[in-house]
Parts: structure tokens; sequence; C-alpha cells
């Protein structure tokens, strides 16, 4: 059933009641900001609790009536899409695959980012999980935390990260000599 917590060991917070507490329940109506504080119900008791429950409580007419509003929220400045200003599409005969025809007219409108690192490199970042704009320092935190993450001695033996660990191992020595950090 839906909201059910499973293994719930307490019974019903309610006194008197000696059901299973099975569903989480906030503790104040209004406490809906954050993790918050819960108790648990049984399934009669979180149906009185729920049939209480307003979302509108406290709210202007207004208020209710922006809330209720199809496009509450789209209210907000966007950017603009490209329109007249931009080149045209490339032609649809001249790809056998509609997809080359779409990736085709944005391959030749951007730009090759250029890169402090090779390409090696830049896989070894990635391992990492790490950016462009790393540093040496954020590289040796990174490699520092991977290493304790994934090593079996920090794994009650577990050896079923070992090729993880090989990865980072081996990233981390790429990147140290890496001319970008010198």
């Amino acid at each position: 059933m839906h909201g059910r917590v499973e293994g719930a060991r307490d019974r019903c917070a309610v006194p008197g009641c000696d059901q299973p507490g099975e569903f989480k329940a906030p503790l104040q109506a209004a406490n809906f900001d954050g993790p918050g504080t819960w108790r648990f119900l049984c399934l009669e008791h979180v149906r009185m609790h729920n049939a209480k429950y307003n979302y509108f409580d406290g709210m202007s007419a207004e208020e209710i009536a922006e809330a209720q509003t199809p496009y509450a929220g789209w209210e907000r400045a966007t950017r603009a899409f490209a329109h007249a200003g931009s080149d045209p599409a490339p032609s649809w005969s001249d790809f056998a695959d509609p997809l080359d025809a779409i990736s085709g007219r944005f391959r030749r409108s951007q730009p090759q980012a250029t890169s402090r690192f090779t390409k090696g490199e830049q896989r070894a970042l990635s391992v990492l999980g790490l950016g462009e704009d790393a540093d040496l320092k954020s590289v040796r935190s990174r490699y520092s935390r991977l290493v304790r993450r994934f090593h079996p001695d920090r794994n009650g033996g577990d050896r079923s990260h070992e090729a993880r660990l090989g990865e980072v191992i081996e990233a981390y020595q790429l990147l140290r000599k890496s001319v970008a950090f010198a």
C-alpha cells in the first residue's frame, strides 16, 4: 500500500491504539518545510489525519486562485529561442540519416572549445569526477577520498571495487604529471 513504511516496529502513536504504526504522518500540520518530525500511525488513524489536512488553510481567496491556475510558476522570464538571425538548416537531401542532418547544423555552428588538458587527461578527470576547472589540490583531495572509499582494507576485504580503484590510481598518476598543473 502506498505510504506504508516497511519494517516499522512501533505501535500507532494515538493513545489507546494497539495497531502497528506503519504510516508516517507529520507531527505538526504546518511542518512540511524540511525533514520535519514524524510520528507513526496505523491505517485508520493516518486516514483520519489526512482527512483533516487542507493545503489552502490560511490562504486568502487571491492566493488560492493563484495557486490553482494551470500556469502557476510560469510567470518568470525565460531566455528567447534563436530565430531569424540563425543560420539555415542543411538540406535534408544531403544526408541519408535525419539525425545526421540535425547534428550537422549544430556541428558547423559550434566552435571547438579548447582545453588545457589532453583527451587522456580529460578522461582521467571524469574518472575522478572533476571538471575542466580542477586544480592539483582538488585532484589530490578527490584521489585521496576515492582511494579511501574503494580500497579493500576500508571495505572489510570486499574486492569488488578493485577495478574502479585501479582506474582512480591510473587517473591520478596521469594527472599529477600534467603540464596543465605546471
